[in-house]
């Protein structure tokens, strides 16, 4: 099936390495709640 356009591609794949670092525990170091620290990853 594959991915229509690139910048679709590329928020699915940042999407993916947001989900891994949350769950590593990565992104919760500091007392900022996780939606303000997907949004700095968002960009």
């Amino acid at each position: 099936m594959g991915f229509k356009t690139f910048q679709l591609a590329k928020v699915t794949i940042d999407g993916i390495e947001t989900a891994h670092l949350i769950r590593n525990g990565r992104l919760s170091g500091e007392n900022i709640p996780v939606n303000k620290q997907l949004m700095v990853f968002a960009g």
